[in-house]
Order: structure tokens, then C-alpha cells, then sequence
């Protein structure tokens, strides 16, 4: 369906005229020139009749020219179809940390040692693609929270968000408390059934100014379900001039808070320790039983302005090049 947000512009279309009606052009008067009658009958009707009919020309490009321009202005859309939102699923916030302890590479991702970072986007971004259904978000945390994506559906723009994190960005420190205040902030809007956070970190909390289990109650008093996933090898050799070693990387990881918090919540805590264990705890996520939501249709709404700016542009480009070759022939 067509419709114009702004029809009342229109309305001017009439100014032209009114103004060429208002101001006449005062009245020539010029000698008359004594010619043959023959050469008269055949040469100066004619070039009247010429002249007339560039002048009927010009005037019907500018014509269409002002009232292009003026539907241009007016906004012209068209508005589609409804399209059922999908009526299942849940409102899930994925919390990820991009401190600078996730730049330790002790991921093996096809035959590679890779970051953490990038084992989680390579994990979590097929989470994404596969939660039909679900409005999506995304929170990235360091020493600061904050919002990337809020709440969509749309799962490829949420996919290339989390792709695009870089670590540092939000500072090196972990400050997973004030990541959940902000996906509890966030999701109270929502239905309480639907209210879901997973939090993805591979450090304990050294940052923020919330306490991670204070939030973790006023996550449970919002109805909000955490499932907190501590990443990061157990054990790693090290070589150094001494020799190998063997060392914990995670031996900073705080899995006592992070399954407080899931308990609090009603929520689980899972243990990654490699990207296949992150995958399995990826898939029994997805097996949440999505939860009836009230049905929602939009309306896909494309703008069509630029086709009459269009035909304004081009005709007034073609009338300039016409005008200026008839003076370069004078």
C-alpha cells in the first residue's frame, strides 16, 4: 500500500501558476518587419511554430520537475504485508567478557591454539544463528558494562556484533557484577517468564561497582535466570628457561561466585575448559523450552522517495544540457 507521510506538501503544487497568474509579462511591442509575403508565410511561421514548441517542451519538463520534487518531498513509503513475529521463545541477554585475561591463548579451534576470545565467537555466534525465536542481546564487560545489541531478532546483525568485540575495548579489569545490574536493567521491561542471561568470563570479579552475588539477588527479585560458564584450560605447558612447566591459566577463575549466582537465580553453572565443551554447554542451552509469548505482525516498510527525486535530477540535468547547447549555437 502506498501512502505519503508528509501529503500536506503537495499542497504548493499550485505556486507556479498562481505566481505566473499574478505576475503577466508586461506587453512587447516591436516594429513590424516588411518581408515578402511568401517568405513571410514560410519562414517566420515556421520558426514560430519552433519556438512555441520548445517553449511547450521546457515548460512541461519544469513541470515535472516541481511536482516530482514535491512528491520526493512528501515522503512517498510502501508499506507491505503483516508478518507474524515469531510467537515462542525467550528474551536472552549473553553477557560476554572482553577483559584482557581473554586474550590467553589456551583454546585449540581446527588444529589451531587460538584466544578464548575468538573460541567464544566461533561458539557463540553459531548459538546465535540457531536460537529462532528468541529476542537476542548482547552485553560486553570488562572493567565497564555495556550495551552492544539490545534486545532484537534480527540474529545476523547480533552474530557480526559479537564477531566485531575486540578485547580491552571495555578495559582489563572484570567487573561481572555491574553486568548483571545492566542485563537486569535491561530485561525488567520484559515478561517475567522470559527473562534469561547466560555470562560467559574466565576471571573473578575485580572491577564495577556491584558485588556479583548482590546482583545476583536483585537478579532473582526481577525473576532474571542466570547461567553463569567459567572458560579457560586447567593445564598448560609452559616453556621457559628453566625448563617446561605445567600451569592452571585459570587459576584466577572464580567458580565459587559464578555458581553462587547461578544458584541464586534458579539459573546453572557450566565449566568450559576447551571450545567442544563449550559447544555441548551451547547445545543444552538451546534446549530451553522456548514459553508462549503474545502474538506480534509488523508492517516491512520500504521508502520510495528517491525515484520522483530521480526523475527531478535527471530531467533538470537534461534541460541544462539542452539550454546550454542551444546558446553555444547561437
Amino acid at each position: 500500500m502506498l501512502e505519503l507521510l508528509w501529503p500536506w506538501v503537495l499542497a504548493i503544487a499550485p505556486l507556479p501558476l498562481i505566481y505566473r497568474w499574478l505576475r503577466k509579462p508586461a506587453e512587447v511591442r516591436m516594429a513590424a518587419l516588411r518581408a515578402p509575403l511568401l517568405a513571410n508565410a514560410a519562414g517566420e511561421s515556421a520558426s514560430a511554430a519552433n519556438h512555441s514548441l520548445r517553449k511547450s517542451l521546457l515548460l512541461s519538463a519544469l513541470g515535472i520537475i516541481w511536482l516530482s520534487t514535491l512528491l520526493a518531498l512528501a515522503r512517498p513509503i510502501w508499506i507491505g504485508e503483516p508478518v507474524a513475529l515469531p510467537t515462542n521463545g525467550r528474551d536472552i541477554l549473553l553477557a560476554v567478557d572482553i577483559s584482557g585475561s581473554m586474550e590467553r591463548e589456551d583454546m585449540q579451534l581446527g588444529g589451531k591454539t587460538v584466544n578464548r576470545l575468538i573460541a567464544v565467537k566461533a561458539v557463540v555466534g553459531d548459538f546465535v544463528i540457531e536460537r529462532q525465536g528468541d529476542r537476542l542481546g548482547l552485553i560486553l564487560f570488562g572493567e565497564k558494562a555495556y550495551l552492544q545489541t539490545p534486545l532484537t531478532f534480527d540474529r545476523q546483525t547480533m552474530q557480526t556484533l559479537l564477531y566485531e568485540a575486540q578485547l580491552g575495548f571495555a578495559g582489563n579489569g572484570t567487573a561481572i557484577g555491574d553486568a548483571i545490574g545492566l542485563s537486569v536493567k535491561r530485561l525488567q521491561e520484559r515478561p517475567e517468564n522470559h527473562r534469561v542471561v547466560i555470562l560467559l568470563t574466565d576471571g573473578a570479579n575485580n572491577a564495577g561497582e556491584l558485588d556479583p552475588l548482590k546482583a545476583a539477588e536483585l537478579a532473582s527479585r526481577a525473576k532474571v535466570k542466570i547461567y553463569t560458564i567459567g572458560i579457560g584450560a586447567e593445564v598448560m605447558k609452559t616453556r621457559s628457561i628453566f625448563g617446561s612447566r605445567i600451569t592452571n591459566p585459570s587459576a584466577d577463575l572464580d567458580e565459587k561466585t559464578l555458581s553462587g549466582i547461578a544458584e541464586a537465580t534458579g539459573g546453572q553453572y557450566f565449566r568450559a575448559r576447551n571450545p567442544q565443551e563449550l559447544v555441548a554447554i551451547y547445545s543444552e542451552l538451546n534446549r530451553l523450552e522456548p514459553i508462549e509469548q503474545d502474538a506480534e505482525t509488523i508492517r516491512p516498510i520500504a521508502a520510495l522517495y528517491y525515484w520522483p527525486l530521480s526523475l527531478a535530477f535527471g530531467l533538470s540535468l537534461i534541460t541544462g544540457l539542452f539550454s546550454a547547447a542551444r546558446r553555444s549555437h547561437v
